[in-house]
């Protein structure tokens, strides 16, 4: 007996180890929710001087992040909810977890009294409505996802969706990996490759800039290389994988110091 369309099943993966399983669903088209939603952020992003665009502006892309713009007397700004639902993972989202998200934005929200009037002024005329209806079943949850409260982090591709060795998108690595990039010294390389296997790996210093100390700190390593299971060795004794200046991991993060 064949599974309902619903019920089946398709793999997705790619070349780092892994495979998850994902209830099969029709080919993805933007809702109109999600291309009301853009159409807002991009209006909000061009109100935006050139320091605010904190994430970059080449070919941003809008990520499924947990998205709180943000109105007060200085203009536009954005935080992320506790936590983002991309679209595909709808499809298995509790509505209940939905609500609490929706219940957390409406308190923000609260606090920032002018936002939704000025959404409103600016064509998203769902926004009240959205943001004041409980989320009680799967149409809630899309209707959610799909909002300017959860779809809009303005990401740069490169940023969203990228592999090394041009960038570490978040779709493929730890966003507490990736968010490093986005703080560190720009003279400091966090994505070095590992010699062994000829693939990547990301270090952080261990100790205050301008210390002396030539010294870094496996933060992450490719799934099934040495380097990784060294990592997770020193994980599971509770201490950090370092390595020394005549390592290459340390040589390549510190290269374009002077």
């Amino acid at each position: 007996m064949s599974l309902p369309l619903a019920m089946q099943m398709h793999h997705q993966h790619e070349d780092n180890p892994w495979t998850i399983n994902i209830p099969d669903h029709p080919a993805r088209r933007d809702s109109p929710g999600f291309r009301a939603a853009k159409k807002l952020a991009h209006t909000i992003l061009a109100t935006l001087g050139a320091d605010d665009h904190f994430f970059g502006i080449d070919n941003v892309q809008m990520h499924h992040g947990g998205s709180l713009w943000l109105f007060d007397d200085t203009g536009w700004f954005i935080v992320q909810n506790e936590a983002g639902i991309e679209w595909s993972a709808q499809f298995c989202t509790d509505p209940g977890k939905t609500e609490a998200l929706r219940r957390n934005a409406k308190r923000v929200y609260n606090g920032f009294i002018e936002t939704i009037p000025e959404m409103v002024r600016l064509g998203y005329e769902a926004a009240e409505e959205i943001l004041n209806t409980p989320i009680e079943d799967a149409a809630g949850v899309a209707t959610w996802v799909d909002s300017i409260f959860n779809s809009c982090v303005p990401l740069p591709a490169l940023r969203h969706i990228g592999q090394l060795p041009k960038a570490g998108g978040r779709h493929h690595y730890p966003a507490p990996i990736t968010d490093i990039e986005l703080v560190k010294y720009n003279d400091f390389v966090l994505w070095v490759t590992d010699p062994e296997s000829d693939t990547p790996a990301a270090v952080v210093p261990v100790a205050p800039r301008g210390a002396g100390v030539s010294r870094v700190r496996v933060a992450w390593a490719t799934p099934g290389t040495a380097l990784h299971r060294r990592h997770q060795q020193f994980r599971a004794r509770g201490k950090a994988l370092e390595v020394g200046p005549e390592d290459p991991l340390t040589q390549q993060a510190f290269a374009e110091q002077q």
